[in-house]
């Protein structure tokens, strides 16, 4: 009898489990080595960059954010709006104060201007060598980026530790396919598979 592929609740345990298995100097490590490393393409002052507020172990895009704002990117942090629904992005500086949202996780202040983003840094909980990625289920970034791509080309970065690469993850057909997964070992660039 044939064995069947894990499904992605598997897959997402088993990645999780990798993640929180690091110690947290480790985690911190890995999110210097990815901003000192910085992002795989150039990009001019001005551009949007969305990162997130890291929950449950994930990669901390703070020190890669830094970075970039240093060098003329303007920043952004997602806003949760409602499952099945495309997450809002909000400008925030370094130094600006955050609300707890509506998730539990630390957003801009509802008075802080809408943008689009031009580069989205993701959380992930695992990805493969196709650029596929799991998150925690909700799909509020496959629904933002199928959302937001209709406007203009948005890039997607994945930020993640080398333990969270699996082998295969089944894709389904809303499921959107990320740009870039970034670890501290290694900058994978997907728009050529």
């Amino acid at each position: 009898m044939a064995q069947s592929a894990p499904s992605k609740a598997a897959l997402r345990t088993a990645a999780l489990a990798a993640r929180d298995g690091l110690k947290p100097e480790q985690r911190a490590a890995a999110a210097q080595a990815i901003a000192a490393r910085g992002l795989p393409f150039e990009i001019v002052p001005g551009t949007v960059v969305s990162g997130y507020s890291p929950i449950r172990n994930e990669v901390d895009p703070s020190p890669l954010m830094h970075k970039l704002a240093a060098g003329g990117a303007k920043l952004a942090l997602p806003t949760v709006t409602a499952r099945g629904h495309a997450l809002i992005f909000r400008a925030w500086s370094p130094g600006d104060r955050l609300t707890l949202g509506a998730l539990g996780i630390l957003e801009p202040s509802p008075a802080a201007a809408e943008v689009v983003p031009d580069i989205m840094l993701v959380p992930l909980a695992a990805f493969d060598r196709l650029g596929h990625r799991i998150g925690y289920g909700a799909g509020h970034y496959d629904f933002t980026f199928a959302h937001l791509r209709k406007m203009k080309p948005v890039v997607g970065v994945g930020l993640a530790l080398a333990v969270q690469e699996i082998e295969t993850i089944p894709a389904l057909s809303h499921d959107v396919a990320l740009d870039y997964v970034l670890t501290e070992t290694k900058a994978f660039d997907f728009r050529s598979s």
